[in-house]
């Protein structure tokens, strides 16, 4: 029986991969550059600052590499704090969890604060013990760090502790070190086969979802 869960928020909690599918070709158009390509493509691998150093020799911007990544940073910022909806069904979810007993963490690659400021906005914060960022534990969820100290703070069993993610990797990473784990579907993880195989749950969206299914 499920006594707590973790919960990522990207993808799984928040509909908020679609940012990212636009977010370089918008900020390019704030700056008057017209996008001659499908950025979203082309800055697969990039991290912000290469894609900060392509906008300077292929569209001729001359803002500093840290001045354009701080603009694409407020542009996110601010979908945030004021756009990126919950995914289907989470709202009654978290509530039907909460009134079984269970015990509520996030974990995060997303900023804390940008993470407390949306699930405050959206009227969910108030179920989450913590928010767990990896910036604020020191390591991605190639590694198990952010849910082990996650499970600390919910004080539950790791036989009794569900992940949700979206993603392959953290999904597997979770799985590897003990934990049962939700696959939430989310149009943006293309290894969507390789996920069913692996996880313990696997659920198209959180609609009609209860405690009982767990």
């Amino acid at each position: 029986m499920m006594k707590g869960a973790i919960f990522d928020l990207d993808g799984t909690i928040l509909d908020s991969m679609p940012i990212w599918d636009t977010v370089a070709e918008d900020y390019l158009r704030s700056l008057g550059k017209e996008p001659r390509e499908n950025l979203k493509e082309t800055f697969k691998t990039f991290t912000l600052e290469q894609s900060a150093a392509y906008f300077q020799t292929h569209y001729g911007v001359t803002l500093s590499v840290e001045e354009l990544v701080d603009g694409v940073n407020r542009m996110v910022e601010n979908c945030y704090l004021h756009t990126v909806p919950l995914k289907p069904g989470v709202a009654a979810f978290l509530k039907d969890l909460q009134m079984n007993g269970v015990k509520m963490c996030v974990a995060t690659v997303t900023g804390k604060h940008l993470a407390d400021a949306a699930l405050k906005r959206l009227g969910v914060r108030d179920y989450f013990l913590e928010i767990f960022s990896c910036a604020e534990v020191g390591h991605g969820k190639e590694e198990p760090h952010i849910y082990r100290k996650a499970l600390a703070r919910l004080g539950t069993e790791k036989a009794e502790t569900v992940v949700f993610e979206d993603a392959y990797h953290a999904l597997k990473t979770a799985k590897t070190d003990g934990f049962f784990t939700a696959a939430v579907y989310d149009i943006h993880e293309e290894r969507q086969a390789e996920i069913k195989a692996l996880a313990d749950y696997t659920l198209a969206d959180f609609t009609g979802c209860s405690f009982q299914n767990f």
